[in-house]
């Protein structure tokens, strides 16, 4: 978002960091963050996070839930309620449960809460094909809540079964193709069969940890954006940085870094649209 120029002076452009998370560090629960990611095996904070935003021109951010838990959506509620610049909450619930229609009208009451997410990377596929689950998520709908789908490429054939539920769909961080080994395979096909439904939108997030963590370069990641960019347009795509796990393979400002390089040949508009105004919009912030 640019504002009104005045006095020939452009105010800075709306950033919003659409995906970023909180955790305190429980090894009992975090068994998902290994050894080898001894960088991110801490606290990580609001208090963490607000310099980084800052020294980044980032005016807010979505905080994204890690733990399958409603513990986990109040905690990420409460640090919300705290802090002004936590814009928006993407919770979890469980959307399989009989009594999902009671769980989303308590829900509803908060304001900040904008959406919710299942770690289905960690699924089978058949997971996203069962009833119970496709019908918590034609459920959303009715109180305005957006999903985030957090799948690995071996999901993505069934993708098209479920945002046939018409409302706002997310993909997190490009469905996390296979950067590392620069292969696209089947995912370019079906990010693209995707796409062919406007009302899913796609999250340009969690790509250097895709990639090689110590000797990831532009060139490598570049051309699973350009994709992107081909299928769903500037108007779709949104910007996230997936703090604090980008760690593993590189610094908040790197993340930051890379986006401003690759947008920079872009207009003005499409610049504004993928660094705030379609968080803006998506997540109704």
């Amino acid at each position: 978002m640019v504002w009104a120029n005045q006095d020939s002076l452009q105010r800075p452009m709306l950033k919003i960091d659409s995906h970023q998370h909180f955790w305190k560090y429980d090894p009992a629960r975090d068994t998902w963050i290994t050894e080898e990611m001894e960088v991110i095996r801490h606290d990580f904070f609001p208090h963490d996070l607000k310099p980084l935003l800052e020294a980044n021109g980032v005016h807010g951010c979505i905080a994204v839930q890690a733990d399958q838990s409603e513990e986990e959506t109040d905690f990420l509620l409460r640090l919300a309620q705290e802090n002004d610049f936590i814009k928006g909450v993407v919770g979890w619930v469980d959307l399989c449960s009989p009594t999902i229609h009671e769980r989303l009208e308590y829900y509803s009451q908060f304001s900040k809460l904008k959406g919710f997410r299942h770690i289905l990377q960690a699924e089978p596929v058949e997971f996203i094909l069962k009833s119970e689950f496709q019908r918590g998520i034609a459920s959303l709908k009715q109180f305005g809540f957006t999903y985030d789908i957090l799948v690995y490429p071996k999901h993505l054939s069934v993708i098209p079964d479920l945002v046939k539920s018409e409302q706002r769909f997310i993909i997190d961080h490009l469905a996390k193709p296979d950067i590392r080994n620069s292969r696209f395979n089947n995912w370019e096909t079906e990010m693209k069969e995707i796409a062919s439904f406007d009302y899913v939108y796609c999250k340009l997030s969690g790509m250097i940890t895709e990639a090689d963590w110590m000797n990831w370069k532009k060139e490598d990641i570049f051309p699973y954006i350009d994709k992107m960019f081909e299928f769903f347009g500037a108007e779709r795509l949104v910007f996230g940085t997936d703090w604090p796990v980008c760690k593993l393979a590189g610094e908040y400002d790197a993340v930051c870094g890379l986006m401003e390089e690759y947008l920079s040949k872009l207009s003005q508009r499409e610049q504004e649209l993928v660094w705030g105004k379609n968080a803006t919009q998506f997540y109704n912030l």
